[in-house]
C-alpha cells in the first residue's frame, strides 16, 4: 500500500506573521479533522516580529521550501538492491533474473561505483575470447567455486588470480608441456599424468572435474609446488564454460560517464535527458551521494504530483517557485482575486477580512475544533499584525471580535502584547537594506506595468527616518527588477507611510495616484498604512490614468 502524501500548506513569498501563523494553524485543523496528513511550509525567511511570536508561544518555525515542483523523490523509486564490484558475472545474472531487471547498480559502501546489464554480461560472454581473462581482472576463487560449484582440495580460497590463462589439459602430457606456463589454471579430468604434469610446470591450479577423486600422492605435491587443486562436479565442456563467468562485475561494469539522477531532482529539469538516454532504469542517489534506488522510465507515467494548500495569497508572482508544477487543492485568502489558473476545481474560500487567520478562526469554529492556546496566540498575532491592532482600514468587526476572542485563549493582554510584537519586527539596525526591503515584498501588474510593492511597519520614526535613504539607494541598485518599484515605511503610531519609488514612470504614477508633494524619490502619505487596500488601488487606478 502506498504511503499517503503529504499535502504542504504555505504562504507567499517574502512571508509575514499572517502567511506564516495561519500556514501552522490551517495544518493543525485538517489534521485534527482527519482528512490526511498537512504541514505547514514556508516559501522564504520569517521577520523578527514572526520570529518573536514563535518564540513566544514556543512554536517551531516552518520547513523551508523554495520549489514545489515533482522531484525525483516523489515518483516511485524501485528498491533494486545493489550488488558488489566483487560479484561474479553468473551471479550478477542469476540476481537479474530473479528480481527480473536488466540493470544492476553496483556499490561498495554505499556508494555508486558502476553499472552492469544484462548486454554488458552477453557482451562479456560473447565477445570476450582472452584466455588470461581470470588473471587480467583478478577473479578471486571463491569466484571460481561459486560458479563452476567447486571446492577447494588444496589451497586458499581467498586467494586472488594474478596470471596464467585458462588452459584445457586434454593433450598428452609430452604435448601438454609445450604450452603450458606458469600459474595456468588446468582443466582436466581423471587422468594423473595430465594433473602430475601441471604441478611439475608450476601451474597456478589443477581443476579436476566430474567431482574425480584426487590421489594423495597428487595432494601432496600441489602443497610442495604451491599449486591449489580444485574439485568440480561437472564436465570439462561445462567447466570451461562457466569459468569465464567468475570474473567480477567490476570488471565488465560501466564506471565512467554514468547517468545518475539525485532525490531532489525536479522531474522537469531531467526529462531531457530520458529523452536522449534510451536506458530502461537510471539509479537514483541521495544528497550524501548514497545509493538508494532505480528510476525507471515506466514509474514517470504514475508521477504524482506534490499537493499544496496556499494561505494569504492567491496570485502566481507571490507564490513559491514551481506553483505550475503542483496541484492546488485549496485557496485561503483575503485578498482581490489574481491571476492563478488551476488544472481541477478546488476549494477557494477568500473573504473581505484583514486576516487570513481570521478566517482560519472561522473554520475552527464551523468544525466544532477546539483552539489550543498555542495556536489562539498565532492567530491573535497574525490578526494584529495584518491590522495594525485595528488601526487599519482592512480591520473589520469580524477581525477585532476574533482576536479579542483567541487572546483570551492564549492569555494574553492585547495592547501589551501588540507593542512587544511591534517592537520586535521594529528592531532593524542589524538588517541589510536587502533585507529588510525583501522582508514583505509583493509582485502586481496592471494596465501594462509590473510593480513590486515591500513595506516596513515600526513604531518608531527615527528609525524609518535613518532607513529611508538606504532603502532608496537599495531600490535604485535593483532597479529593472519591475518596471517600478515601491517601499512603504509606515508609522503605527501616526498611521502613516513614506513611500520611496524608483522607476521611468514612477513619477507620473504616484502624481496620478496620489497629487501630493513629492521630494526627488519619496512622499509623506499620510493615513496610508494598509498595502492591500489603499496603496495598491490608488497605484492601479493611478496607471489606468496615464493609459
Amino acid at each position: 500500500m502506498q504511503k499517503e502524501r503529504t499535502v504542504f500548506v504555505i504562504g507567499h513569498k517574502n512571508p509575514d506573521t499572517d502567511s506564516i501563523c495561519a500556514a501552522i494553524a490551517y495544518a493543525a485543523l485538517k489534521n485534527k479533522l482527519n482528512e490526511g496528513s498537512f504541514a505547514p511550509k514556508r516559501a522564504g525567511e520569517i521577520n523578527n516580529e514572526t520570529k518573536f511570536v514563535l518564540e513566544h508561544f514556543e512554536v517551531d518555525v516552518p520547513e523551508f521550501i523554495d520549489h514545489v515542483g515533482t522531484q525525483v523523490s516523489d515518483v516511485t523509486i524501485k528498491t533494486t538492491p545493489a550488488i558488489s564490484k566483487e560479484f561474479s558475472l553468473k551471479k550478477a545474472w542469476n540476481t537479474m533474473r530473479d528480481l527480473g531487471d536488466a540493470t544492476m547498480p553496483v556499490a561498495q559502501d554505499g556508494k555508486l561505483v558502476g553499472i552492469i546489464s544484462v548486454k554488458d554480461i552477453a557482451t562479456a560472454n560473447m565477445d570476450v575470447y582472452e584466455t588470461h581473462i581470470l588473471a587480467m581482472s583478478h577473479t578471486k576463487y571463491t569466484n571460481i567455486l561459486e560458479t563452476i560449484d567447486g571446492k577447494m582440495i588444496v589451497g586458499d580460497e581467498n586467494d586472488v588470480v594474478t596470471k596464467g590463462k585458462i588452459l584445457i589439459g586434454a593433450a598428452n602430457p609430452d604435448l601438454l608441456e609445450s604450452y603450458l606456463d606458469e600459474g595456468d589454471i588446468v582443466i582436466t579430468g581423471n587422468r594423473f599424468e595430465s594433473q602430475l604434469c601441471g604441478i611439475e610446470m608450476n601451474a597456478g591450479c589443477i581443476v579436476v572435474c566430474m567431482g574425480a577423486p584426487v590421489s594423495k600422492t597428487i595432494q601432496k605435491l600441489a602443497i610442495e609446488n604451491n599449486c591449489k587443486i580444485i574439485s568440480t562436479p561437472h564436465d570439462t565442456y561445462m567447466t570451461a564454460r562457466l569459468m569465464s563467468q567468475s570474473t567480477p562485475v567490476g570488471y565488465f561494469m560501466r564506471k565512467e560517464n554514468l547517468i545518475t539522477f539525485h532525490k531532489d531532482d525536479f522531474i522537469v529539469d531531467i526529462k531531457s535527458v530520458l529523452s536522449k538516454i534510451r536506458h530502461r532504469d537510471f539509479p537514483v542517489l541521495d544528497h550524501e551521494g548514497n545509493y538508494c534506488g532505480m528510476l525507471s522510465r515506466r514509474s514517470l507515467l504514475n508521477t504524482e504530483k506534490k499537493k499544496i494548500i496556499m494561505v494569504d495569497h492567491n496570485e502566481k508572482s507571490q507564490a513559491v517557485d514551481g506553483i505550475d508544477e503542483a496541484e492546488i487543492i485549496e485557496i485561503i485568502d483575503h485578498h482581490r482575486l489574481g491571476s492563478l489558473e488551476t488544472t481541477m476545481p478546488v476549494y477557494f474560500r477568500n473573504q473581505p477580512v484583514g486576516c487570513t487567520a481570521t478566517i482560519v478562526y472561522g473554520m475552527y469554529l464551523e468544525n466544532g475544533i477546539e483552539v489550543e492556546p498555542k495556536i489562539a496566540g498565532l492567530l491573535c498575532s497574525a490578526i494584529l499584525s495584518d491590522t495594525l491592532m485595528f488601526r487599519s482600514p482592512t480591520c473589520t468587526e469580524k477581525d477585532k471580535l476574533a482576536a479579542e476572542a483567541l487572546a483570551e485563549v492564549a492569555g494574553i493582554e492585547i495592547q501589551e502584547y501588540a507593542e512587544k510584537m511591534f517592537r520586535a519586527g521594529s528592531c532593524l539596525g542589524d538588517k541589510a537594506p536587502e533585507e529588510i526591503f525583501y522582508q514583505d515584498f509583493k509582485k502586481f501588474s496592471g494596465g501594462g506595468l509590473s510593480f513590486g510593492v515591500g513595506q516596513i511597519s515600526s513604531l518608531d520614526q527615527d528609525e524609518l527616518a535613518q532607513l529611508r535613504p538606504k532603502i532608496a539607494a537599495y531600490m535604485k541598485s535593483i532597479q529593472g527588477s519591475c518596471d517600478i518599484l515601491f517601499f512603504l515605511l509606515t508609522n503605527i503610531i501616526t498611521e502613516s507611510s513614506e513611500l520611496v519609488f524608483v522607476g521611468d514612470k514612477a513619477k507620473e504614477v504616484v502624481d496620478a495616484a496620489f497629487c501630493g508633494k513629492m521630494e526627488d524619490d519619496w512622499i509623506l502619505l499620510p493615513g496610508m498604512v494598509s498595502r492591500k487596500k489603499q496603496f495598491v488601488p490608488k497605484i492601479l487606478n493611478g496607471i489606468q490614468q496615464l493609459i
